[in-house]
């Protein structure tokens, strides 16, 4: 389980606010303070990086070895490292991926393929059709789509004539729990919107499923084998927040990860014969909380991100108008001056960063921000710091308190006495 981007800021303060909003602690803390898991800090580097992208951090996992940046399980010579999930697949157990970004992202794609690039995500759900994985859940419904893919080729229709139950909604997600055949659903285009838009959206919240309903859906599917599964679940958009600057985004994201955590964890319980291993590919932005509780405790009453806030703003808004925007979505007025330091952005747009292609003022709308909730940001790319992971289970023990990212791919295939 990934909760990808995510910093042990965002980790910590995730916790806070569960305990200040909810009175109670995260899942992933909480499994720390009853001493019921195996901790260790992991190195994420890269082949060639100390700071690793997703698609490096991922292939460590999913290869063995460490690769280049942007590459998925290829060396820099050009040679392929097999992928974990085709390896448990290879010994009859049902492998799957869940995140809640495109399907044929870098996370799950580390897992699952080889290929030279990461940007290759219409190739990339072409070789999950040719590989057959038992389960594929999240977003990217243009890498299946005739007409978003440049080849034209329908690949939902390909799954149907490969057997599979093909889904597009939270319902018909629901409508197939007891199939018995394997699973595809990719629920919109580019990525599940952020939990706490969801959760102010009723429409939406409705139709899409979250991380932790698309986790039990796919645990219950793959579990159904008497030899076992293998899944990996990313919660993707933990990452896209950071690089965003979002705290709102950020910190329900990591909520809405922990509750799928909960998912696995309780399933694993139950199960007495699953490891659940969770962590991070990588830190990204390192957040903090440097001030004031009552800042902070401003973030429990959030009905929106940054992200909604600049996307619904356009160069006609007036200042008055970018102020009323951010009281509605998050509780606090903002100065005149900051208002208008934002509309300088949609009058000449220049703001670059990953997942911006509209080239929003995220950066500049959290700092502004970080005055209202004492929550500040190193920067907003990907960091080097070593991550947190914790283990639960039959296997939990081979996690030592340091680790290389790519030890975890022996660790995994030990603990389900694979040998490949």
């Amino acid at each position: 389980m990934v909760s990808d981007g995510m910093s042990t800021g965002t980790l910590n303060m995730a916790d806070l606010l569960l305990q200040r909003k909810e009175g109670r602690r995260s899942n992933w803390l909480k499994l720390y303070e009853q001493n019921l898991v195996h901790r260790g800090l992991v190195d994420t580097s890269s082949a060639n990086a100390l700071v690793t992208d997703s698609a490096a951090g991922s292939s460590a996992w999913g290869g063995g070895v460490k690769v280049p940046n942007g590459s998925l399980n290829v060396n820099a010579d050009g040679s392929f490292n097999k992928p974990i999930l085709q390896k448990f697949q290879s010994a009859g157990k049902s492998v799957g991926c869940v995140t809640s970004v495109p399907i044929a992202h870098a996370t799950p794609a580390g897992f699952s393929v080889n290929s030279a690039s990461r940007g290759s995500m219409d190739d990339i759900a072409k070789q999950y059709l040719d590989l057959k994985f038992d389960v594929l859940l999240g977003a990217g419904k243009e890498n299946f789509s005739s007409e978003k893919r440049k080849d034209k080729a329908d690949l939902f229709d390909g799954f149907k004539k490969a057997g599979y139950d093909v889904v597009n909604s939270r319902d018909e997600l629901r409508s197939v729990e007891s199939s018995k055949k394997p699973l595809l659903g990719a629920f919109i285009e580019s990525a599940l919107p952020f939990a706490l838009d969801a959760s102010s959206d009723r429409e939406l919240a409705a139709k899409i499923p979250s991380l932790a309903e698309m986790t039990d859906a796919a645990i219950k599917k793959l579990s159904k084998n008497p030899k076992g599964f293998v899944m990996q679940v990313e919660g993707g958009k933990v990452d896209w927040a950071a690089h965003s600057n979002d705290v709102g985004g950020l910190l329900y994201d990591q909520i809405a990860f922990d509750e799928a955590l909960k998912v696995a964890i309780d399933f694993a319980q139950k199960d007495k014969e699953t490891l659940v291993i969770f962590t991070s590919d990588h830190g990204n932005a390192n957040p903090g909380l440097f001030g004031s509780a009552a800042n902070f405790d401003k973030i429990q009453t959030f009905k929106n991100t940054n992200d909604w806030i600049l996307r619904g703003i356009t160069h006609r808004f007036t200042p008055a108008q970018v102020i009323e925007r951010v009281e509605a979505a998050q509780g606090y007025a903002i100065k005149k001056e900051e208002a208008e330091r934002l509309l300088t952005f949609y009058v000449a747009p220049k703001e670059e960063g990953l997942y911006n292609p509209y080239k929003l003022p995220f950066k500049q709308l959290g700092e502004i921000q970080s005055a209202y909730t004492s929550v500040s940001w190193a920067g907003t790319g990907h960091s080097a710091d070593f991550v947190e992971l914790g283990a639960f289970g039959p296997g939990s023990e081979l996690i030592k308190p340091y680790l290389k990212n790519s030890d975890l791919h022996q660790i995994m295939l030990t603990a389900a006495q694979v040998r490949v």
